[in-house]
């Protein structure tokens, strides 16, 4: 485990539910933190460079879960090192870098993932049977948000907000990427053009004198600041077009109070509608144009059967945000153990994913910048 920030800690927690990975090492920047981690999650080996993992026979597979400068550094000295290889988004911060990261996945023939984990909640997988079931009719729009209000003041901070950590986007790269990769997942559709209106509301924020991890800001006070220019967004707005007819629009902000981290996505066909909200992700409304509108709980019974195997819980027994890393691990581990061969018809999201939502993060950028459409290749 390289890196054990909150979603490191994620991580950890999903991993020991499988019950069949161990944790052999844990990897952090600095000493103190290592060591403080390493007690309190009982993982007894610790290093301050990953490097030093590398060469050990005995670890099969790398999770990133560092800043996101780092991704690609990291990734690629594993898969050398012949390491499969689990890397939180975004998979790096251009989409050249993640293109050579595809390129030495299927050179090494290792298993490789990027944590889109949110498309592996139940009711998600549910929705994107009820598509490829041709229940909706003919997909006509797609729609939705991402809204978070974690850095809503100027004193709010992360390193995420430091392009030198983070890359040049932001709220799209973050959190946008996950409501693109989701919308893709259930329709089937791919973006192929699109045109972006990007926001910088705090053109300049208060830096404290401490490190913040993420989503741990708004508990602070902290008494001493530095004043820093800011140059990623805290807010886009994109319209896009799915091929030929299909229409959508979609926003992500960190700056919308009250909301925590509500991903809703709504998706209208011809013949139906479903809506799904991520702070209520055990509900699916289905709509429809000539009978009653529905709301589904989310219960083993009701679901499509290529869905099920994304819910291990009874109706009523609520699953959230973790378990969706559960299921991902799962799966990718399950790849892991084909004896070191790239399997096919895998269902979870690969460095190809990765590299997809980069594509169009920088189709993001260029459109905002020249207040143009984008065709997407």
């Amino acid at each position: 485990m390289v890196g054990i920030g909150f979603v490191g800690r994620v991580h950890v927690e999903a991993l020991r539910r499988l019950g069949s990975v161990e944790i052999a090492a844990l990897c952090a920047r600095r000493a103190e933190s290592a060591r403080k981690w390493s007690e309190a999650l009982h993982i007894a080996r610790v290093v301050t460079d990953y490097r030093a993992l590398l060469d050990d026979p005995s670890i099969d597979a790398i999770h990133i879960c560092t800043p996101n400068a780092s991704h690609f550094p990291i990734a690629k000295d594993a898969l050398d090192a012949g390491k499969h290889v689990l890397s939180e988004k975004p998979l790096a911060v251009s989409a050249a870098e993640a293109r050579q990261l595809v390129a030495l996945a299927s050179e090494k023939q290792r298993s490789n993932c990027v944590c889109y984990n949110l498309r592996a909640y139940p009711l998600v997988q549910h929705m994107r049977r009820m598509v490829e079931a041709e229940e909706l009719g003919e997909i006509l729009t797609v729609q939705g948000c991402y809204a978070q209000d974690w850095l809503l003041y100027d004193t709010d901070w992360n390193w995420r907000i430091e392009p030198a950590e983070n890359g040049p986007s932001r709220v799209m790269a973050d959190i946008g990427s996950h409501w693109c990769d989701m919308a893709e997942h259930i329709t089937g559709l791919r973006i192929t053009a699109l045109c972006a209106d990007l926001q910088t509301f705090h053109p300049r924020r208060k830096r404290p004198a401490a490190s913040i991890e993420t989503f741990a800001g708004k508990t602070l006070t902290p008494k001493d600041f530095e004043e820093v220019a800011i140059d990623t967004e805290d807010f886009g707005a994109v319209l896009f077009r799915m091929g030929d007819r299909t229409r959508g629009a979609f926003t992500a902000s960190q700056v919308s109070a009250g909301r925590k981290n509500r991903l809703s996505i709504e998706i209208y066909g011809s013949k139906a509608s479903v809506a799904w909200d991520q702070e209520r992700p055990n509900e699916l409304w289905i709509g429809r144009r000539n009978g009653n509108n529905e709301i589904l709980v989310r219960d083993p019974s009701l679901l499509k059967e290529a869905a099920l195997p994304y819910t291990d819980l009874p109706g009523g027994h609520a699953e959230g945000y973790a378990d969706t890393f559960k299921q991902i691990f799962r799966r990718f581990y399950a790849a892991v153990g084909q004896r070191h061969a790239l399997p096919t018809g895998v269902d979870y999201p690969q460095f190809t994913d990765g590299l997809r939502q980069l594509t169009l993060v920088e189709a993001e950028l260029t459109s905002a910048r020249t207040h143009a459409w984008v065709e997407i290749a």
